[in-house]
């Protein structure tokens, strides 16, 4: 079962006196489409970070149908969406190239791809409607271009948990609308997606569940009473006038 167990965690930067985020508990069950919401400096790519196993938990677990963080992530069964991709996008890499990354877990790094392989390189491309840039540098692509190209990677990778920080940052609406159908046919196909999400708008609209952080848990539960302004002060430090505000 494709689900994400997070219990406890617990994540400190060295020399600050108080944990980025602390005893974070979660279960998020295959197909889910989360939303990961709260104000700038609550956790949000902390805690995305954790479960890929960039920062070190001080405390708490993480659990990926059942695997630790790093045996999920060798046997490629999780996908990330990086605010930015520094290195994909300043590397002399082709659309391609980035994409096939996905593949390097059943592939090994210094085999040639097969068939199948660029099979699945290509049907991703088609999925987020990018085949006309196969060979274009990622480089040169717009913000929303290179996220869909992101999105196509954990696609080839064919990744049971997707993990996206900001991903509609700085994109137009047409990269928009295409980024949040694409995660939404994950779900669909059983995908368990957590999206770290700007607009508040949004997740009412396109999200079936939400996690509140405010460097603990919130509240994590169905969009519509997540979005209730008590809620949303407590998880912006807002009153609840400005909180409804914030939500209408």
């Amino acid at each position: 079962m494709n689900t994400l167990e997070v219990s406890g965690l617990t994540v400190s930067y060295p020399h600050t006196p108080t944990p980025a985020i602390s005893n974070v508990s979660f279960v998020l069950e295959p197909g889910s489409l989360c939303a990961l919401v709260g104000a700038n400096g609550a956790g949000k790519s902390t805690l995305l970070k954790a479960l890929m196993g960039m920062l070190r938990p001080q405390a708490g677990s993480i659990r990926f149908a059942g695997l630790d963080s790093s045996q999920a992530r060798k046997q490629g069964l999780v996908g990330y969406v990086a605010q930015r991709d520094a290195m994909a996008e300043d590397l002399p890499l082709r659309v391609s190239d980035v994409v096939m990354m996905g593949r390097y877990g059943t592939l090994g790094l210094f085999a040639r791809p097969s068939k199948a392989d660029k099979m699945a390189v290509d049907l991703a491309l088609e999925r987020v409607g990018m085949s006309e840039f196969v060979n274009r540098p990622i480089s040169a692509l717009s913000g929303g271009q290179a996220k869909r190209v992101f999105v196509a990677r954990g696609l080839a990778q064919q990744a049971q948990f997707m993990l996206l920080d900001e991903p509609f940052a700085g994109v137009d609406k047409t990269s928009e609308a295409a980024l949040i159908s694409l995660i939404q046919d994950m779900a669909h196909q059983g995908v368990t997606v957590l999206c770290a999400v700007h607009d508040l708008h949004m997740v009412t609209e396109s999200f079936d569940q939400v996690i509140l952080l405010n460097r603990t848990l919130v509240y994590h539960g169905s969009s519509c009473e997540a979005m209730q302004p008590a809620r949303v002060a407590q998880a912006f430090d807002v009153d609840e006038s400005k909180a409804q505000k914030l939500v209408m």
